[in-house]
């Protein structure tokens, strides 16, 4: 990171997760595809369970660029490294369906929450 912005109050940091077309993605047969965004759905759906992802979902909308990113998603671990680690273990991303981007993402201490975590908790 380029360095924390200077700012008088607290921030919260979260590890921000991007989605984008992958190379392979247009040369995999529909039905391989349909079975990967199965797969890709699974793995999310148990990195939330773990903690590690806090909100995760689609992206929609016109494609302002040539690789549009398709989702996007927050984890709150600590570590960019982790987080890019575990999402490229995805099925889609390996396959090439998608390829990941992870970041930091800071916002105001407090000013986000994730009632579903808490109702697994």
């Amino acid at each position: 990171m380029t360095g924390m912005p200077e700012v008088d109050f607290a921030l919260d940091t979260y590890e921000c997760i991007v989605l984008y077309p992958g190379a392979a993605g247009r040369a995999l047969a529909p039905e391989t595809v349909q079975r990967l965004q199965a797969e890709h759905i699974e793995h999310m759906q148990a990195l939330q369970r773990r903690g590690i992802i806090l909100v995760a979902g689609s992206i929609d909308g016109p494609a302002r660029r040539p690789d549009p990113p398709l989702g996007f998603g927050l984890a709150y671990t600590g570590s960019v490294d982790d987080v890019r680690s575990v999402m490229e273990a995805d099925p889609a991303v390996q396959a090439g369906l998608y390829k990941v981007d992870v970041m930091t993402f800071l916002c105001p201490a407090g000013s986000l929450e994730f009632p579903l975590v808490k109702a697994q908790s």
